[in-house]
């Protein structure tokens, strides 16, 4: 874990405190899967998962509900690459009883702009056509998106998984209203930019999202004044990136925490502490506390972690401490419900984030 410490490390030591906030803290939670039922099986397999995901997810979050009354969400980031109808079909079926969503993922190796931009916009149609995928005020449909094997806008120092270093501007061009890739850390393609949600501009070289522009609270938007991101700038929505003192290897060197849930590391109180501590947040709006995590759910064991007890655990754990109405109040929601907050944080809106869950792009009803 200790790999691609030189690229995250100084900004983790530089890092400032979350402004002290007088009054409620609102906790946005989103778990964003890399969904892979294909994953190291065949047809008949992943068909197998999604019905085990369909029997049990539903019931292992029917007794949680958030200060809005919201169940914990789950965000399917599914991998266009090995669309299936049926298996589509068994995902609608399993997001209309849970109340998740399905995005897009893609795994790609030595790509073309081109031949990048046919695969993005087939695998929109194929979603849209399972009901799938969120529009805008304009009614144009758009995404949320992460990058297979982590390699964003050509960014593994190899060159390998990608092979577009302007991927950014295609994902903008064709409709993605944020990525939720990072952090990628121990991997080589982790960001200099941590814990932070920001906007980052398309260059010529890989990696452009290395650096950005932080989203901030605008006081006094113009009415006519034109909404960000702006052309050529795609949203990055970042997850947790820390060391965990709590949690050492060999009682003494603290581990590294990377927003990922496996089975091996489930949410446990230890990772919300820190989780909060960070207190990722958009400059201005201090009081909303964006935690961003990620999985790989759809196979075992990490499918334990959501259908079994360790969530169950987490959410008793996080409703009990940190939803009491005076200090905290968790929000469960999609990564399009965490998009939108943040925008409407940008704008200037206060109060209850969850009232801007459909503040920008709304699914069709």
């Amino acid at each position: 874990m200790t790999r691609a410490f030189h690229l995250w490390l100084p900004a983790y030591l530089r890092r400032a405190p979350r402004p002290h906030v007088e009054g409620v803290s609102d906790i946005l939670l989103a778990v964003c899967d890399h969904f892979e039922p294909f994953h190291h099986t065949d047809r008949a397999g992943a068909l197998a998962r999604m019905a085990e995901w369909n029997e049990h997810f539903p019931r292992a979050i029917e007794p949680f509900r958030d200060s809005d009354g919201v169940r914990p969400r789950h965000t399917f980031f599914y991998p266009i690459e090995q669309s299936d109808p049926a298996v589509l079909d068994s995902l609608r079926t399993l997001c209309r009883a849970s109340g998740g969503e399905a995005e897009l993922h893609l795994h790609h190796d030595r790509d073309t702009p081109a031949h990048l931009r046919e695969t993005l916009e087939r695998g929109k149609r194929d979603l849209v056509a399972h009901g799938f995928l969120p529009r805008d005020k304009s009614g144009t449909v758009r995404y949320g998106f992460v990058h297979g094997n982590w390699a964003l806008d050509d960014s593994h120092p190899d060159g390998i998984c990608c092979g577009v270093p302007d991927e950014l501007g295609i994902l903008r061009d064709t409709g993605c209203y944020a990525d939720f890739t990072m952090p990628s850390a121990p991997d080589p393609t982790q960001t200099r930019t941590i814990n932070s949600i920001y906007y980052a501009a398309d260059t010529p070289a890989p990696k452009s999202h290395d650096f950005g522009e932080p989203v901030r609270v605008n006081p006094s938007p113009m009415p006519d004044a034109p909404e960000r991101p702006r052309p050529g700038e795609l949203l990055m929505v970042q997850g947790p990136l820390a060391l965990n003192w709590e949690w050492r290897k060999f009682g003494v060197l603290p581990r590294v925490e990377n927003a990922a849930l496996t089975a091996h590391n489930p949410p446990r109180p230890d990772r919300l502490r820190i989780w909060l501590r960070l207190g990722i947040h958009v400059p201005g709006r201090p009081e909303w506390v964006f935690i961003k995590l990620h999985t790989h759910g759809a196979p075992a064991p990490a499918s334990g972690v959501f259908l079994g007890e360790p969530m169950r655990r987490f959410h008793e754990h996080l409703l009990a401490e940190f939803n009491d109405g005076r200090k905290y109040r968790v929000h469960y929601v999609t990564a399009r419900e965490m998009a939108n907050i943040i925008h409407a944080a940008e704008d200037g809106r206060t109060g209850n984030p969850g009232a801007f869950r459909d503040f920008r792009y709304r699914l069709a009803s």
